[in-house]
């Protein structure tokens, strides 16, 4: 992906990607592709400063089951933030980092390499890490070969999300666990209102002045109105094959923490 010419979305319906799952992924992944030198530091600014501490007890919740030499998948991995974290608690395993994002998939390897120099994130006791391209909805993984996913605003953003979780199911190990941090749809309606407002507004400007097309982050806004509820989600992990364990809400229901083990 290197070198490659920066995607544009200019002129693309959004709504209609969005309500197509046949063609959704046509718009996410170039989109992905923009914000990739940019991810962080507008999830930091976005979240005022609470994707850090959402993560955390995210990790904080991983610590309590995963297995010190546990195979370990992170979805939509993004420049690697989950993965290099999940690497230091299970530093006799091993992590995969997909995501559809050739772009997100350098920054990542970029970040990778800058550790293994010493000035990168991870420590000597942490599991070695892979990034690589690849579908949430048709994972390159054996069945029952990984202990423990982690899904940080990931299955939001995939076509088909029984499918992604059908996956999930199909790799993980019977008693392997699955955490995911996602936005979801506010159930009560002034709230969405406002939720989902904000998130326009903010991402729609954001997006201009950083990359000259506001769909880029106002697409979040769409996104979590096209998306389920947490408690949605949590019917949907039932019906794949999960057993709920904990689900943690914020911000009213706008940002879930969802804890379930494969049956």
């Amino acid at each position: 992906m290197t070198g490659a010419p920066t995607p544009s979305l200019r002129g693309m319906p959004v709504e209609q990607y969005l309500g197509d799952p046949s063609r959704k992924q046509q718009f996410v992944t170039p989109m992905f592709d923009i914000i990739a030198p940019r991810y962080d530091a507008f999830t930091r600014i976005f979240s005022f400063g609470m994707d850090a501490r959402w993560k955390r007890e995210m990790l904080a919740t991983v610590a309590a089951s995963v297995p010190t030499s546990a195979t370990a998948l992170d979805l939509a991995c993004g420049t690697g933030d989950l993965a290099f974290a999940v690497a230091e608690l299970a530093p006799d395993g091993r992590v995969t980092g997909i995501d559809a994002s050739g772009r997100m998939i350098d920054a990542a390897t970029d970040r990778l390499a800058r550790q293994r120099t010493g000035s990168g994130p991870g420590t000597a006791r942490s599991a070695p890490i892979t990034f690589t391209v690849g579908d949430m909805t048709a994972l390159a993984v054996a069945d029952r070969s990984v202990d423990v996913v982690t899904a940080g605003y990931a299955l939001r953003n995939v076509p088909d999300v029984r499918a992604a979780l059908a996956e999930i199911a199909r790799v993980l190990v019977p008693g392997g666990r699955l955490h995911t941090l996602d936005f979801y749809r506010p159930p009560a309606a002034w709230w969405r209102r406002l939720f989902v407002g904000y998130l326009a507004a903010a991402g729609n400007v954001v997006g201009w002045l950083w990359h000259g097309e506001p769909v880029v982050y106002g697409y979040i806004a769409r996104s979590v109105d096209h998306f389920v509820t947490a408690d949605t989600f949590g019917q949907l992990l039932a019906e794949s094959g999960f057993v709920v364990e904990r689900v943690r809400r914020r911000l009213l229901g706008g940002i879930a923490l969802h804890s379930a083990r494969r049956i």
